[in-house]
């Protein structure tokens, strides 16, 4: 008998614990919209109809190859894609393309530059070009504009390099992803 007692107010006190649990859960609003940076300048600015939809932090390398005249080529990025809580979400690479772990990819052209600091790489703006869905997703389908700012390191040596040397300079960056307003 006491037993059946004792299983009864057990059974009470999870309810009340539960029921104390649920009040305490905020219910679930509309997220505040995601903003641009608000350091961003002009140059870089995203055209009007389009908004945030995505922000990652990238850290990586920007790898160059030496020219046949002796000067450094274009970059070749190579990073891994973070969110707000630390989580690697994606990848960005040659191409340059950005992909998320569910396969979507978005491919870019560069639209305009601005040399924020005379050791890091340009903040850009990026237009997409393409983009594509992947096997377990479509996050960045949507994708019109991308803007890298915050950038850190990633820079070429300075100077003159070696026919064919190659290097790889740490950098990191945000990135903003853009979609239209009108969508979804």
């Amino acid at each position: 008998m006491y037993d059946r007692w004792l299983r009864k107010d057990l059974v009470i006190a999870g309810a009340v614990l539960m029921s104390l649990a649920l009040w305490s859960i905020p219910s679930p609003t509309r997220a505040d919209p995601l903003e641009p940076p608000s350091d961003a300048p002009g140059g870089i600015a995203v055209e009007a109809g389009n908004r945030v939809f995505l922000i990652v932090h990238a850290v990586g390398t920007q790898n160059y190859t030496c020219t046949g005249a002796g000067t450094w080529g274009p970059a070749v990025p190579r990073a891994d894609l973070f969110a707000d809580n630390d989580h690697q979400i994606g990848t960005h690479y040659g191409g340059p393309t950005w992909q998320l772990k569910d396969g979507s990819k978005v491919l870019r052209m560069r639209l305009a530059g601005v040399s924020m600091s005379t050791d890091a790489i340009p903040w850009l703006l990026i237009k997409a070009v393409t983009t594509t869905a992947g096997p377990d997703g479509d996050r960045l389908v949507p994708t019109t504009f991308i803007q890298r700012v915050h950038t850190t390191g990633g820079l070429p040596p300075a100077g003159p390099c070696s026919p064919g040397a190659t290097v790889s300079v740490p950098y990191t960056a945000d990135y903003y992803f853009y979609r239209s307003s009108t969508g979804n």
